[in-house]
């Protein structure tokens, strides 16, 4: 059946999370947590017959800015409509080669910054789409494509010195014979998963210590906690999650790019008496001998990643031994092509891929690319966990589904990126009507 894609909307769709202090941490202390959201339709023609399906994406900010990166996604509509609509291995693959080398709009990075994930929002949505098209979760429409396909996926340009094609081929082809079996205990047993909730860093004493031992009864093994805003604030507030969690529990730390090195040594050697399984994003995600800095120079492991710009730094950081776990991020690079490359680059490295997905949406993103992961990739979940928050899944039409501290996985077709009608409409910025009442009140009580 012929298809074309007709249609390409853009909505600067806003969630304000900032009254209550969801996501605050040392640099970001109130984000109104939001989804510069793309939506491809698409109708038969050539006088077929079949149903209209759409392809969803967005990209993550917290609030201002959100409506420049809605633009520049604006921008990528001539490559898309009018289009037929992406299907193969070799159509996704084209469309993020022609995303992201356009050489007038990579000048805008090069393939970095707000340009090059309006081009993940795309490629995302195209993804969505195709597994739509296939009938297939996008995790599973990944692991069921051949090593060659997954490679030709692939820009390696830049990649070479640190993973070549045969040697992605070779990763692929090892991990090839125990997919099937993989598959079925994923479905059955889910993926690890770690919270974030009780930690952030607006929260009182209180809530913290009700929040995380709350994670421990729902099965979770790993929570992460903020820091960097006070170090006294952060000794104490660590001491007091590592007592109402015991010693078994893992609690990893995240500074948010807060220090610099000599800061971040000073004060990860501070919190080291209270085992924290890492520290993340201790500074500049650019600054790759600063990360091998800080890693050579406390305890604690390091993570890094979901501000990292492309597949390039992720090479880097690998190659200088700066990271023990990379932190992808779905919507951060330029969608799942470009993740693949940097699964790939840490299979080849040997470090595990513990995703991001602290903001709206991006839990349902990325648990579909730890499962290829598993499934196709690494072969592994050992001294894996996928992020977890617990807010703004009710605004997703298949939201993510945790159960004893897993992530169930996926089933129904697409990337899980939908988003309810409803929810577009009362939180579209700034007409929609959460947005006018909160104008409202703001002018109330001037």
């Amino acid at each position: 059946m012929s298809q074309t894609v007709t249609d390409f909307e853009v909505h600067d769709i806003r969630f304000p999370t900032s009254e209550q202090l969801d996501g605050s941490d040392a640099m970001n202390p109130d984000p109104d947590y939001s989804a510069a959201y793309v939506v491809l339709s698409t109708v038969p023609v050539d006088g077929a017959h079949g149903t209209d399906i759409e392809g969803h994406g967005f990209c993550f900010t917290i609030g201002r800015g959100n409506e420049v990166m809605a633009a520049a996604i604006e921008a990528l509509r001539p490559y898309v409509v009018g289009r037929p609509v992406p299907r193969t291995a070799a159509d996704l693959a084209a469309l993020h080669r022609e995303l992201t080398h356009d050489s007038q709009l990579r000048w805008l990075g090069p393939e970095k910054g707000v340009m090059h994930m309006a081009a993940g929002a795309v490629v995302n949505a195209a993804w969505d789409l195709a597994a739509k098209q296939a009938g297939r979760p996008v995790w599973q429409f990944l692991a069921e494509m051949t090593p060659e396909e997954l490679v030709s996926l692939v820009d390696f340009r830049y990649l070479t010195d640190a993973l070549t094609p045969d040697e992605a081929l070779a990763i692929l082809r090892a991990a090839e014979p125990g997919r099937a079996e993989r598959a079925e205990r994923l479905r059955a047993e889910g993926y690890p998963a770690y919270t974030t909730s009780p930690g952030w860093l607006g929260y009182t004493d209180d809530k913290l210590v009700r929040l995380a031992k709350e994670a421990v009864v729902d099965g979770f093994t790993q929570i992460k906690l903020k820091v960097g805003g006070n170090l006294g604030d952060d000794v104490r507030r660590l001491a007091l999650a590592r007592e109402a969690v015991g010693p078994d529990i893992r609690i990893a730390v995240d500074a948010n790019q807060r220090w610099d090195v000599a800061d971040a040594v000073k004060w990860m050697t501070a919190l080291a008496p209270y085992d924290p399984h890492w520290i993340e994003e201790p500074t500049s995600p650019d600054d790759i001998l600063g990360h091998a800095a800080v890693r050579a120079g406390q305890p604690v492991k390091v993570a890094t990643g979901e501000h990292v710009a492309n597949r390039v730094v992720f090479k880097q950081l690998l190659q200088a031994g700066a990271v023990d776990f990379v932190q992808i991020d779905a919507a951060r690079v330029a969608g799942v092509n470009e993740n693949l490359a940097i699964l790939l680059l840490a299979a080849k490295y040997g470090v595990p891929v513990c995703p991001h997905a602290g903001g709206v949406g991006l839990c349902e993103l990325v648990q579909h690319l730890s499962m290829f992961d598993y499934v196709a990739v690494s072969g592994s979940w050992e001294n894996r966990v996928i992020e977890y928050v617990d807010h703004l899944h009710e605004h997703f039409a298949d939201p993510t589904v945790i159960e004893s501290g897993r992530y169930a996985a996926p089933s129904s077709p697409g990337f899980s990126a939908r988003m309810l009608p409803e929810s577009i409409a009362a939180h579209r910025y700034p007409e929609g009507p959460v947005w006018q009442a909160r104008r409202t009140t703001e002018e109330d009580d001037r």
